[in-house]
C-alpha cells in the first residue's frame, strides 16, 4: 500500500515552511512529517475528505457576493498544518503587541489632541481625506481608553524567510471561526500528533473575546451580545457561532433600541439592558442619526448612548482609518512616535502614490509591483504588476494619475509556501498568516491564528472569496 510521501516535493525556490532549499526538513516539522510518511495515501485522502465533509455539516460556509447572489461556499481547509516554532512565536507576539499598543494611542491622539499631525509624522490630509476617519469621534473616549479591541493584522514570510506586516485589520476582523474550527478539525485527524507535538491551544478564545468584553463594561456581571448585519453577511456563520461558543445573544438592529439612553434588547419578558455589543457592523451603518442615513441594519441614537458611556462598543468606531492602507505606510513612523521603539515586525516596503518621487517610480514600474486601493480589501482592487496584462496595467496608471491619494504599491513577493495535498500530490502553495490580539486589561495575542493559503497553482492571492483555502496554525511551546 502507497504511502504519503514527499519525495518529489519541490520548494520551487521559494522559502518553504516544512523544508530548507536542501531538501532536509525543518525542526519544527520534523515529527509531523514522520508521522504523515506513515500514512497510507488512501488514510490520508480519507482524512482529506473528511475535514471537508465536516465543514460543510458544520455549516461553515461563506456567502460569494462578485457571482451569483447569496452563493455559499466552504473555505477549502488542507489537513497539513503549518508550524512556527516557539522562539519565533514570542517574536512575533512581542511585534503584535507594540503594534497594536501604538495603533491604539494613534488613534486616540487622532481624535483627541492629534500631536502627530501637529508635529508632522503623517500629513493631516491624510489622515482627513481617509474614508475610515470619522469627525463624529472627537473627543470621545472609549471605555477604558481602549479603541481596537480585537485586532488581526496580517503577516507574511518573504524570501528571506522574515515575517513582516502586510496590513492591518483593526474593525471587523474575520476568519476566526475558521482558526478554531480547523484546530477541532486537526485533533480528529491527527489526535496523538497534535497531542505529542507539543502545540499551544486556541480552544480558549472564546472565553478569553468574553472576558474582554466584560472588561469593557466595568459591571460584575454586563449583558454582552454579538450584532450582526443579518443572515446574507458573508461572515454570519462567524457571528453564531462566537455567539454561540460565548454563550450570548445574537441580536441584529431590529432586536435593539435606545430607550431613555440606554440600549435595550427586546426579549420574550421585555426589555433587558445591554452593556457591551461586539458589532460586526461597519462604522457608518452603526448608526443613522450619527453616519449614514440610509442605513438599514443600524440602531438610531446608539452612538449617542456610547459617547455618553451607556453601553461599550468593540471595536471602537472610528479605528478604520487605521485599517487605511495609506496610513500602514506610515506605521512603523507611529510606533517610533508614541513608543521610542523600532518596529520589532517591519512593514512591507511601501510607495506611497501621493507622494511626487514614490509615484513617479510606480508609474514606470506598474508591471513589477502590485497596486492596491487605500480602503478595498479581500484582494480586491488590486493589481499584481506581473500577472496583469498590458491594458490593465495601463487602466491602473490611469487611476494612480487621478487619484494618487488612493493608492499605494509595494514589491511583488513570493510569499512562502507550505506543502498542500494536490490531485497531483503534495506541492508548495503560498501562504500568509491572520494573528488575533485581543486588547482588555492588557493585550494578548492567540498562539496561532488563521493561515491563508492560495489553493491554485502559483496563485498569490489567499483570500477567501477569490478561491483561497486554509490550513491549522500550530505554534509550539
Amino acid at each position: 500500500m502507497n504511502q504519503a510521501s514527499f519525495a518529489g516535493y519541490d520548494p520551487g525556490g521559494f522559502y518553504d515552511e516544512m523544508f530548507r532549499a536542501d531538501g532536509t526538513v525543518r525542526p519544527e516539522y520534523a515529527y509531523l512529517l514522520a508521522q504523515l510518511e506513515q500514512i497510507p495515501r488512501e488514510d490520508f485522502l480519507a482524512k482529506q475528505f473528511a475535514a471537508e465533509r465536516a465543514l460543510m455539516s458544520m455549516g461553515i460556509t461563506f456567502n460569494v457576493y462578485s457571482e451569483n447572489q447569496g452563493v455559499e461556499r466552504i473555505m477549502p481547509i488542507d489537513i497539513i498544518p503549518r508550524i512556527i516554532n516557539g522562539e519565533e512565536w514570542k517574536r512575533l507576539e512581542e511585534g503584535l503587541i507594540q503594534r497594536v499598543t501604538a495603533l491604539n494611542l494613534f488613534v486616540d491622539d487622532l481624535y483627541h489632541d492629534q500631536q502627530i499631525l501637529k508635529d508632522g509624522v503623517i500629513p493631516r490630509h491624510v489622515v482627513e481625506s481617509s474614508r475610515g476617519f470619522l469627525p463624529r469621534c472627537m473627543g470621545l473616549n472609549p471605555p477604558q481608553g481602549i479603541w481596537c479591541h480585537i485586532t488581526g493584522s496580517d503577516l507574511i514570510r518573504g524570501d528571506d524567510g522574515g515575517f513582516m506586516v502586510l496590513e492591518d485589520n483593526l474593525r471587523c476582523p474575520s476568519g476566526v471561526s475558521y482558526m478554531l474550527e480547523n484546530r477541532e478539525i486537526l485533533k480528529k485527524s491527527f489526535p496523538e500528533v497534535l497531542e505529542k507535538a507539543g502545540v499551544q491551544h486556541v480552544s480558549d478564545y472564546p472565553t478569553r473575546l468574553l472576558d474582554m468584553l466584560q472588561y469593557l463594561s466595568g459591571k460584575a456581571a454586563p449583558t454582552v451580545v454579538v450584532l450582526t448585519p443579518g443572515t446574507y453577511n458573508a461572515a454570519y456563520f462567524e457571528h453564531s457561532y462566537l455567539a454561540q461558543q460565548m454563550g450570548v445573544h445574537l441580536v441584529e438592529s431590529s432586536d435593539l433600541i435606545v430607550v431613555d439612553g440606554q440600549v435595550k434588547m427586546r426579549t420574550t419578558s421585555g426589555f433587558e439592558t445591554v452593556d457591551v455589543i461586539y458589532r460586526r457592523i461597519d462604522d457608518t451603518f452603526l448608526d443613522p442619526q450619527a453616519f449614514n442615513p440610509d442605513s438599514l441594519i443600524g440602531i438610531p441614537g446608539i452612538f449617542e448612548a456610547y459617547r455618553n458611556g451607556k453601553v461599550a462598543l468593540a471595536n471602537a468606531p472610528g479605528t478604520g482609518v487605521a485599517d487605511d492602507k495609506v496610513v500602514y505606510a506610515y506605521v512603523p513612523r507611529i510606533i517610533e512616535y508614541y513608543l521610542k521603539q523600532e518596529a520589532i515586525i517591519p512593514n512591507v516596503h511601501t510607495y506611497i502614490c501621493e507622494e511626487e518621487d514614490s509615484r513617479k517610480y510606480v508609474l514606470e514600474h506598474v508591471e513589477e509591483l502590485v497596486v492596491k486601493e487605500a480602503n478595498e480589501a479581500g484582494g480586491y482592487g488590486m493589481l499584481i504588476g506581473p500577472k496583469a496584462t498590458k491594458a490593465e496595467c495601463e487602466e491602473f496608471r490611469k487611476r494612480i494619475q487621478a487619484n494618487p491619494r488612493n493608492y499605494i504599491a509595494q514589491p511583488t513577493i513570493s510569499l512562502s509556501r507550505v506543502p498542500t495535498h494536490t490531485e497531483a500530490g503534495f506541492e508548495g502553495r503560498h501562504v500568509d498568516l491572520r494573528p488575533y490580539i485581543l486588547y482588555g486589561e492588557k493585550v494578548e495575542v492567540i498562539p496561532g491564528g488563521l493561515t491563508r493559503v492560495a489553493m491554485r497553482k502559483g496563485s498569490l492571492v489567499v483570500n477567501s472569496s477569490q478561491g483561497g483555502g486554509s490550513k491549522d496554525t500550530w505554534v509550539l511551546y
